[in-house]
C-alpha cells in the first residue's frame, strides 16, 4: 500500500502543485482546503503524515494540530508563510515534528525531502520502541508503543507531548546519568539545528508541572546548572 499524506492549505495552487510532485514520489495524497474538512477526512482516513498550513481562516493550523493529536499519533509538518521565531517555537513546543517556511523562493523539493526524512525518522523511532516498549523506573512506567506515561500506577492528568515523551525516555533509560541540553535537543529536534537550548528548559518545566499535578512531591528530575538534567 502507498503511504498516505494529508495536505491542508487554503491556497489551492500550492495544494495542486504539491499533490502533483508527491504523487510522482509514489505517495497517495488527500488534500483539504480548510481545517474542518481536514479533521473529518483524517479521522476517516488516517494518514501516515500531515502537512498543515498555519494561517487558515476559521480554524488555524495550531487548533487543527491539537485536535488531530487528540485521536491520532501521526507526524505533522507545519507549512507557513510566517517567519517569526515565536511562531516556530510555539509549534515546536506543542510537539510538531518539523517546520517549513513558505517564502518568495519557497522550495517544494525541500518540503518533499523533509516529508521523507520525517517518515524515515518515525519508522526508526517505532522500531526502537518495538524493542523497548515498556520502561519502568521506580514509580515511573512508560509504554512507548501506546505513548502512555504513568506515575505510581496512575496516568498523568495531562498527557505528555511527543517531544516531552522523548525527553523523559532519554532521561530514564540511564537513571543518574546527566544528559546535557545539547543531547536532549538532539533527541527532541533532530532536524531543527537553530532551536534555542532554553527550549529544553521550558519542556522540563512543563514536564515537572504535569507530574506535580499528580504528585506534589515529584522531584525525580534533577537540574545540574550549567550541565543538564538527570533522572534521580
Amino acid at each position: 500500500m502507498k503511504t498516505l499524506i494529508a495536505l491542508v492549505d487554503d491556497d489551492r495552487n500550492i495544494l495542486i502543485s504539491l499533490e502533483e510532485l508527491l504523487r510522482k514520489e509514489d505517495f497517495e495524497i488527500h488534500t483539504y482546503v480548510d481545517g474542518y474538512s481536514a479533521l473529518q477526512g483524517m479521522f476517516r482516513f488516517p494518514p501516515s503524515l500531515a502537512v498543515i498550513d498555519i494561517k487558515m481562516p476559521k480554524m488555524d493550523g495550531y487548533e487543527l494540530f491539537r485536535k488531530i493529536r487528540e485521536k491520532l499519533k501521526i507526524p505533522v509538518i507545519f507549512l507557513t508563510s510566517k517567519d517569526q521565531e515565536a511562531d516556530k517555537l510555539k509549534g515546536l513546543m506543542q510537539g510538531v515534528d518539523s517546520y517549513v517556511t513558505k517564502s518568495g523562493n519557497f522550495s517544494k523539493e525541500i518540503l518533499i525531502e523533509t516529508i521523507k526524512n520525517t517518515l524515515n525518522r518515525v519508522k526508526i523511532d517505532r522500531d526502537i520502541e518495538d524493542k523497548n516498549s515498556i520502561i519502568s523506573v521506580g514509580k515511573l512506567r512508560l509504554d512507548c508503543l501506546r505513548h502512555i506515561c504513568e506515575w505510581d500506577e496512575c496516568p498523568l492528568d495531562e498527557p505528555l507531548t511527543t517531544t516531552e515523551f522523548k525527553i523523559i525516555k532519554e532521561l530514564v533509560e540511564r537513571p543518574g546519568i546527566v544528559k546535557s541540553r545539547d543531547r536532549l535537543m538532539e533527541i527532541a529536534y533532530r532536524d531543527e539545528l537553530d532551536v534555542d537550548d532554553r527550549t529544553i528548559d521550558s519542556h522540563i518545566k512543563r514536564i515537572r508541572k504535569k507530574f506535580r499535578k499528580l504528585d506534589p512531591n515529584f522531584e525525580a528530575i534533577r537540574t545540574l546548572y550549567g550541565t543538564g538534567y538527570q533522572w534521580k
